[in-house]
């Protein structure tokens, strides 16, 4: 960690930010401003003309709410259950690599955060922690992302180490078979580690607390393979090596596999068709959670919202469904829920709030979600998620076919 006096003012700093925050969109401005260029537009950006990115979050305005009065709202509970885990509220944590380019306290400040609110965090295969950092960091619920890599022998560590580590489920991510074209970066000269280039420098200049407390921080690095790697240690490397991984070959049969070996709740992420849905279910999904990687992979698709309703029907009650994208306010999760969601997810809500503060940021994130959360349900008059019904909303327009 950086040094105590240095860690202390950054403490100080990011609390003046915080209070000062008081939706999810404030703290994207906060993040903006603390964060250098190249770290919060890597968090921030999406592919090619980023027109799924926008649709992501739009597509909820095109939903109205209709509340019920004169009920008794006394009393609100916004607990329920994903994936038989009890949560605080319908939001759980996406899985988000290399969260310590963002801030110095990475995946640990966010579990923490995540175990605090009492929801789920969900770890990712290229996190700078490691699978047993977190679950020693972390007393609440947990799952991991994982990939069907190349080597078989890797997937078959992670899982053993997860059910060592006590991980409640696996989260399969099924979109990124090669990655998206992601401009943002290419401008900004993003790079992994963050490295000190003509585009960046001014950036890195103007974020002094950032720069110091990255370089006064332990190696970055991506733990959880970096035993892997005997050629070399940095992350470069390390990043090359989970790029070799990457297995274009892999089908439905593959994913069969890792289901049957974890034997446990295990989640498909990244379905955006009802053929998907059904094929995740028939090799032994139990979550399917509607992803399109926050629009960082293929531009053009599908906003989960959209195809919500369709998604539920086809699963028809055979798994939990997810809704993941878009997601920045407590009404969009109530829509969600009236459309027939278990929960939503969210990535960029949490990360904006580390960038923005750290851990502190993260606990800001989620308190203001719960907030909301609870102020939503009393005035559309609903005492807990299970009164949460299709009633409950209508399309402003209808979605064209």
């Amino acid at each position: 960690m950086p040094w105590p006096s240095l860690s202390a003012l950054e403490q100080r700093v990011s609390a003046w930010h915080l209070q000062r925050c008081h939706n999810i969109a404030d703290l994207r401005r906060a993040a903006k401003w603390r964060v250098p260029a190249p770290m919060f537009h890597y968090m921030d950006g999406a592919a090619d003309d980023e027109v799924t990115l926008g649709r992501n979050a739009s597509a909820f305005d095109d939903i109205e709410l209709l509340p019920r009065n004169l009920i008794d709202i006394t009393h609100i509970d916004t607990t329920t259950t994903v994936l038989g885990q009890p949560v605080s509220m319908p939001l759980i944590l996406a899985p988000t690599g290399m969260s310590r380019l963002f801030h110095w306290q990475g995946e640990l400040g966010v579990s923490r955060a995540a175990a605090r609110a009492g929801t789920i965090y969900s770890l990712s295969t290229v996190g700078t922690h490691s699978i047993e950092e977190v679950a020693a960091e972390c007393s609440g619920p947990k799952w991991f992302q994982i990939y069907v890599f190349k080597d078989r022998g890797l997937v078959t560590e992670f899982i053993e180490r997860c059910r060592a580590a006590r991980y409640h489920a696996l989260c399969l991510t099924i979109d990124l078979p090669l990655t998206g074209n992601r401009e943002r970066d290419q401008r900004t000269g993003m790079t992994v580690p963050p490295a000190l280039t003509m585009k960046s420098w001014l950036s890195f200049f103007l974020n002094p607390l950032w720069s110091l407390c990255h370089v006064t921080s332990p190696p970055f690095t991506l733990a959880n393979v970096a035993h892997r790697v005997s050629t070399g240690k940095d992350v470069q490397t390390l990043q090359n090596y989970i790029g070799s991984q990457f297995d274009r070959s892999v089908t439905w049969d593959d994913a069969r596999v890792m289901v049957q070996q974890w034997n446990g709740p295990f989640a498909v992420k990244g379905i955006l068709t009802a053929d998907d849905a059904k094929r995740a279910i028939d090799i032994g999904a139990t979550a399917i959670i509607l992803s399109n990687h926050g629009g960082r992979q293929l531009d053009h698709v599908p906003a989960p919202i959209d195809i919500l309703p369709e998604i539920v029907q086809a699963v028809d009650g055979r798994a939990e469904v997810i809704v993941d994208g878009g997601v920045r306010r407590g009404t969009d999760v109530l829509k969600a829920l009236a459309l027939g969601a278990q929960a939503c997810m969210t990535g960029r809500g949490y990360l904006f709030g580390l960038g923005a503060g750290g851990e502190a940021g993260v606990d800001r994130a989620l308190s203001l979600f719960k907030k909301e959360i609870t102020l939503d349900m009393a005035l559309l008059g609903v005492r807990n998620v299970k009164e949460i019904t299709r009633d409950h909303v209508r399309y402003r327009r209808r979605i064209r076919d």
